[in-house]
C-alpha cells in the first residue's frame, strides 16, 4: 500500500468524485492512508471534516503563507482547539512564499505567522507540514531554530538543492517527492532523490495540483502515486514494492497518530 503524505481533497476539482474517492477507489487503487492538508481557514474545517467522515483520511491543520488574509489568534485557537482530534496529526502547511511577495513588510507578516505555528506545533507535541518557495535560507534557519529531538516535519514538495535537502535529512526530518520529480525539467529533485536516503522520503501527490508524467497539466490524485513510486525506484534502483513499503514506514513514524 501506499501512503499519500500530502493532498487537498477539500479542492472544488473533486466536488464530482470526492465522495466516490475517499470511500473506496483509493484503496482498490493500492492507496492505504491520507493526510488531506489544511490551506486556508476553510480549508482546515473542511479537511477535518473529510478525516472524521472517511476512516483512511486524517488531517493537518494550518494556513498557507498565501492565506494570510485567513490568519489571527482566533484562527490559532480553533486549531489549538480541535488539534486533539485522534484525526489531526500535524500543523500544516505552513511556512514562506516570497514567489509573489516582493514586499519586504508582507514577507515580514509571513515570518511572524510562520514562527507562531510552529510554537502552536511545539505546544501541541505535533510535526509540521512546510511550504517553502523562493524562501529556502529564511525557512531553513526558521527550522534549525525550531528544530528539537521531539519537533519534526516535511518539507512538502521540496524544490531546493540537494546540499539543503541533506542538512533536512541530518536533523531527522522528511523530504515530500511530488509529481515533479518525473518531469523533464525536475533534474533538481531527481539529484535530491540521488543524495538522500530512502529513509527521508515520504510520498505526496499535492493533489489536485502536480500531477506527475503521464498526466502532466491534468487533475492531479493520490492514484497517480504509483509513477511518482516508480521513478522513485529508478532513481534509487530499487522495487517500487521498496520505495512503496519504506515511504510507507517513514509516514507513520512523522505522522505517529496515524494507525498504519
Amino acid at each position: 500500500m501506499i501512503f499519500e503524505t500530502h493532498a487537498h481533497y477539500d479542492d472544488e476539482k473533486f466536488d464530482g468524485d470526492r465522495v466516490e474517492l475517499l470511500s473506496h477507489l483509493l484503496r482498490e487503487n493500492n492507496i492505504g492512508k491520507i493526510v488531506n492538508i489544511g490551506a486556508s481557514f476553510k480549508g482546515c474545517k473542511d479537511s477535518l471534516e473529510l478525516a472524521t467522515t472517511y476512516d483512511d483520511v486524517y488531517a493537518a491543520l494550518g494556513i498557507h503563507p498565501e492565506n494570510l488574509e485567513d490568519m489571527s489568534d482566533e484562527a490559532l485557537d480553533w486549531i489549538r482547539q480541535n488539534a486533539s482530534n485522534p484525526k489531526v496529526v500535524a500543523i500544516g502547511e505552513i511556512g514562506l512564499d516570497y514567489y509573489w511577495v516582493k514586499d519586504e513588510e508582507q514577507r515580514a507578516k509571513q515570518r511572524l505567522w510562520f514562527n507562531k505555528q510552529l510554537d502552536l506545533a511545539k505546544e501541541l507535541k505535533l510535526p509540521v507540514v512546510i511550504h517553502s518557495r523562493d524562501a529556502a535560507e529564511d525557512t531553513f534557519n526558521t527550522i534549525v531554530g525550531y528544530n528539537t529531538q521531539d519537533n519534526k516535519g516535511i518539507v512538502h514538495c521540496y524544490s531546493y538543492s540537494k546540499e539543503l535537502a541533506l542538512e533536512y535529512v541530518k536533523m531527522g526530518w522528511y523530504i515530500g517527492v511530488g509529481g515533479v520529480v518525473t518531469f523533464k525539467n525536475g533534474r533538481k529533485l531527481v539529484e535530491t532523490v540521488e543524495a538522500i536516503p530512502l529513509s527521508s522520503i515520504v510520498l505526496e501527490t499535492d493533489c489536485p495540483y502536480m500531477a506527475p508524467e503521464p498526466f502532466r497539466g491534468q487533475r492531479n490524485s493520490s492514484i497517480y502515486l504509483k509513477y511518482i513510486a516508480e521513478k522513485i525506484a529508478q532513481i534509487k534502483n530499487v522495487s517500487v514494492e521498496e520505495v512503496e513499503k519504506v515511504t510507507y514506514e517513514n509516514a507513520l513514524k512523522i505522522y505517529s497518530k496515524v494507525k498504519g
